[in-house]
């Protein structure tokens, strides 16, 4: 987790907080060591955000201090829950998890009337829920599209043969039965899709491709296009 994104969470953890939280709790839910927990402590300090508490004691968020207000309707609110009802069904298990804290987030930021359309369970989103692919971490993929990092994967495609790619990974589409990477390959020199459920294994390389993806993601839109239009060729001339 990024530095920025952790002092947020933070500031969350601790506006939520009903009693102080230790240092060794927040690092736990944060997945970081409790030094670096002291270390962003002080740095909020610092930039007087209004906590208070020390080491052994536990931490807690003086009254009054908040973020900007997140101002939904209840239908911006249901579309909301329902959106994030719809990423249980895929396999990405820190999407899943970051739908859950962004449920509590928005439950200690709009008004009680509204904040009972996340509890009352009345909205579901139904259908397979898509197991997490054994040879691939989306998370990893979403990270190296952010970063514009290559990865190197070992892929067995639809009869059986296997193959090791270096690819440029520009997109993922989350389907019911699996999630699917769109990437530059470098050893086809094209853009290819990947079935996540068909790697074997993936793996971060030492390569970066930055600049290059608003480019390589033009170009696989514009095959859509070109296929849009053939196909309704085809369909008039039937």
């Amino acid at each position: 987790m990024r530095k920025a994104s952790r002092l947020f969470e933070i500031i969350q953890i601790l506006r939520l907080a009903t009693r102080p939280v230790t240092a060794a709790q927040i690092a736990e839910t944060l997945e970081v060591t409790v030094r670096s927990i002291y270390r962003d402590i002080t740095a909020l300090q610092a930039m007087r955000v209004p906590i208070e508490g020390g080491r052994g004691i536990g931490y807690i968020m003086r009254p009054g201090f908040d973020l900007p207000p997140l101002m939904f309707s209840i239908e911006e609110t249901e579309a909301i829950v329902l959106a994030l009802a719809l990423l249980e069904r895929t396999g990405d298990a820190e999407l899943k998890e970051a739908a859950r804290r962004v449920n509590q987030k928005i439950a200690g930021a709009i008004p009680v009337p509204l904040r009972q359309t996340l509890h009352s369970k009345a909205l579901h989103a139904w259908g397979t829920i898509t197991p997490p692919p054994s040879g691939l971490d989306l998370a990893l993929v979403r990270r190296a599209i952010r970063d514009e990092q290559k990865l190197m994967l070992d892929y067995r495609d639809e009869l059986g043969r296997a193959s090791e790619r270096t690819i440029r990974p520009l997109a993922l589409i989350y389907y019911s039965a699996t999630a699917v990477v769109v990437a530059w390959c470098e050893l086809r020199q094209a853009i290819r899709n990947f079935r996540a459920d068909r790697v074997e294994t993936c793996k971060e390389t030492e390569g970066y491709f930055r600049g290059e993806s608003d480019g390589l993601r033009d170009l696989w839109i514009r095959g859509w296009q070109v296929n849009a239009a053939e196909a309704a060729m085809n369909k008039s001339a039937g």
